[in-house]
Parts: structure tokens; sequence; C-alpha cells
């Protein structure tokens, strides 16, 4: 549903057309030296594009602080009156269609700007739950956007209104009790005052929906594919202004800067040492023309992005972050630590820092976990559930790599596969991991494994290519 640009700017701040579903996997320079092969396949970015950073500082907090309440200790979703799963579903998107109407609202008024006449009708349809209409009215207020009808201070607001939509396809599209399950799972495992970082559409929007809806701690949640954005950095400032430093407009160019810079002197390595590893990425588009840097792609989007992360921890080093992934920001990698289904960032100077325990539990916790899920189920539902839970496992297995735990990584990743065969980050992160170590026999199974379960997936063909012809060339 949310998609990250695929253009920057070496020139300043730019815009370009939201992309189709993608996930991005990021290789090992070894992976990328032997194969010379990336995935593409990243999910959720900023409905508006990230490689247009904007200049104007956010709000702070604005009439958000009014909006929200406080809530008791958070109790089980369907506690009180007794509801099916999708009673209690369809009455917290009902809530939340509410909640984010009044938002939109009030942000209109500080922001001076009219909302789009469909506004109102979508959250009309958001509130009754009618999925189709509500869903047509998005695509027309998105088709207004795209055709620059609507001013950047009509977008900040209608960020509210994109958030919505992302919770009612969420809703839409995974399994009632599954929804529920999954996000106490992430709520859970977060503790007081956390900050949390969603990724993938489930990731961010679940966690949103029960976090504002459910009785329990109200935390700042946010989504790392977005902060890219001006506009989205502008809606955070409204929202949570009041509870923390959000990130500002200098803050998003002299992330971008940072970035040009480092791409211009990662380009200018590979053009002189050609026959060293390359620094640039994969999917990374860095051109010089008439002495002028330029770069494109979901990789450059993500890495101003990654810096824009580790910004905003910087600028409150008293709170504590959790990350659901969805492209690896690897920086963040060395301090971070299990957490249940997501990631501890910063979590060195925690009690609960990354040692070889803290490893065999991740991989417990995922075994117990996979035993609860719906593997081998075709229905659309369960494979939402599937492939979203199997990302997580891979995530982890990464993380675990990344602090030399080879053996759990190595399990954890056949557990993902296992989940979700035709899984592209548990594929290529596990023969990815298999390389580094030089086991060419053990990754040609990998890859004949995900080409018989989907031989219409040229990533996976070409993948399988490449290694045999590298195992037949050693």
């Amino acid at each position: 549903m949310e998609r990250p640009s695929q253009q920057a700017s070496g020139a300043g701040p730019g815009s370009g057309s939201r992309s189709v579903w993608h996930w991005l996997i990021a290789t090992g320079c070894l992976l990328v030296v032997l194969l010379g092969l990336v995935v593409t396949r990243i999910q959720n970015g900023p409905a508006k594009p990230p490689g247009s950073i904007n200049t104007r500082p956010p709000g702070a907090g604005g009439d958000a602080a009014v909006l929200r309440r406080a809530r008791p200790a958070r109790r089980p979703a369907d506690a009180g009156i007794r509801m099916s799963a999708e009673e209690t579903v369809a009455a917290k998107l009902s809530r939340f269609a509410r909640s984010r109407r009044a938002l939109a609202r009030a942000m209109a008024k500080q922001f001076k700007v009219e909302l789009p006449a469909d506004v109102e009708r979508f959250f009309d349809a958001a509130e009754a739950g009618r999925w189709e209409e509500l869903k047509a009215l998005w695509s027309a207020i998105d088709a207004g956007r795209k055709s620059g009808n609507d001013s950047e201070g009509q977008w900040v607001v209608l960020q509210a209104v994109h958030e919505t939509y992302g919770v009612a396809e969420v809703a839409h599209d995974w399994p009632a009790q599954k929804l529920l399950d999954y996000g106490e799972a992430v709520l859970g495992a977060l503790r007081p005052g956390m900050v949390y970082v969603g990724g993938t559409d489930a990731g961010r929007f679940i966690p949103t929906l029960l976090n504002e809806t459910s009785d329990g701690e109200d935390h700042v949640v946010l989504t790392q594919n977005a902060l890219a954005d001006g506009t989205y950095l502008q809606y955070l400032g409204f929202l949570y202004g009041d509870r923390m430093a959000t990130l500002t407009g200098d803050d998003s160019q002299q992330a971008f800067q940072n970035y040009m810079a480092d791409a211009q002197k990662r380009f200018a390595h590979d053009q002189e040492f050609p026959q060293e590893p390359k620094q640039v990425q994969p999917g990374e588009g860095i051109q010089v023309t008439d002495g002028r840097v330029q770069v494109s792609g979901q990789v450059a989007v993500f890495m101003v992005a990654e810096n824009l992360l580790n910004t905003l921890m910087s600028k409150n080093p008293s709170l504590s972050f959790a990350l659901e992934e969805s492209f690896p920001f690897k920086s963040t990698y060395p301090d971070a630590a299990p957490l249940g289904p997501i990631m501890e960032l910063r979590a060195q100077d925690s009690s609960d820092a990354f040692t070889a325990d803290a490893a065999a539990q991740a991989l417990d916790y995922w075994r117990t976990t996979t035993q609860q899920l719906p593997i081998g189920s075709d229905t659309s539902q369960d494979q939402a559930v599937l492939r979203t839970y199997s990302k997580l496992v891979a995530t982890q297995a990464g993380l675990l790599a990344a602090h030399d735990f080879n053996a759990e990584a190595e399990q954890a990743y056949r557990l993902a596969i296992e989940i979700c065969p035709d899984s592209p980050e548990a594929v290529f992160r596990y023969v990815t991991l298999l390389l580094t170590q030089q086991r060419f026999a053990d990754a040609i199974p990998v890859a004949e494994a995900a080409v018989n379960v989907a031989p219409d997936t040229q990533q996976f063909r070409d993948l399988l290519e490449a290694l045999k012809k590298k195992s037949a060339g050693r």
C-alpha cells in the first residue's frame, strides 16, 4: 500500500511517482561481487515520494495532545463485552477512523488548508466499514495528489487520510484474529516509553490501529519508510511534537547532503578502483553528469531515511526505540538485539543486550511462533500473514548473523523459508550467509527449492544460474 519513491536528485529535493510493491534485499558485499544480483521487492514506503525532502519545519504538537487520551494498563482486545475477532477489528477500525477524522480537521485548521470534498466521505466509509467505497475514494484523493492539485500543506493533512487507508487495507487483507494476535505480539514486546518504528504495511498499520484503540500505553508509532518525506515529518511533528524531539526540515537537508557526499565518494572509488569490491550498492543509481552528482532508486531513498532515523535517535537520547524492518538499516545492527518479534535499537546499554542466551531465546521464540501459523494455506489472507512473519524471522536471522550467531541465523532462515518458501528476503539472505562461508554446495539447493516453488520468479532463476556458474568455475 505504502511505497517508497525511486527518485532522488543531487540537485536538491525532488519528487517522483510511487513505485509498486517491491522487496529490496540487502545482500552482503560477497553476494554482490559473486553474483551481481539484486532483489527489489520492498514493502511500504511513503504515499508521497520520499525523494522530495521538505525544508519546512514540522509542527510542534498542535492540537494532537488534546486529541489523545490517557489509557490504563493494556488488557486483551476482547475484554469486556465479548465480541468475535471480526467484530472487534471492525469496531477498532471505526474508532480509529473517527479519531483520524478529528485529527485531520484539527490539522486543516492549523495549516489553514481546505480538505478535498472526498475526505469527509472517505471517513464516513471508513467508520462504516465500507471497504470498496473507501478504496475508491482513496484512489480519487491520491490521484488528485499525483496530479499536483493539492498544496503541500494539504498533503500534510492528508497523511491522516493515508494512514486511515493503510489501517483499513490491512484490516481487509488479514484474518481478524491473526491481526489481533500480531498487533498484541508487537505492542506487548515494547517496554514502557518505547518509540516503535514500523516498516512493512502490516508492521506499521496493525500496531498503529491497536495502539490507538486498545487499553494500554499510547506509544509513539512511526514508520521508517516515510522519513525522507518532508510532509510526513510535519505530520509526526503535529502528532508527537509534545512528546519527543521530532525531525525538522534542516535535519532532512543535512541527511540528504550527507548522503550525496558519501555517494559521490563511493562512486569515485568504484571508478578509480574497478577491481576492488564495489561500494555503490545494487539498485543505487549514481551518475555524474557535467560534474554534477545525481542519484535515483529506492536504495538511495532508504539510505537517506537511515540517516534520519539515526538523527532522530540522537535527538532523543533518553528514549528507547524498537524497529520492525522493511529495508535493512545496517548501521543499527551493531547495537541492536531481538525484542520478541521485532528488534530493540541501542540495546547495548540495556539489560537485554545481545548475548548467546538472547540468540537462543530468539530462535526458540520463532520455533514456537512458527507452529502457530497457517503454514501451507493458500488463501490470500493467510498468505499475507505468512509473508509478514517470514520477513520478521528473516530480519532477526540477519541480525543474528551480524552478531556472528551464524548457526542460529541459519536455523532462523530455514524457519523463514518454511513459513513462506518463496520469500525473497529469506532466500536471498540465507544464500548470502552461505556464500560468506564459501558453502556453494549448500546454497544451490536453497535456490533450486525457491525455483521449484516459484518457477516464474526470474530473480530466483537468475540466482540459481549464477550460483551454478560460480560453483563450476571455482
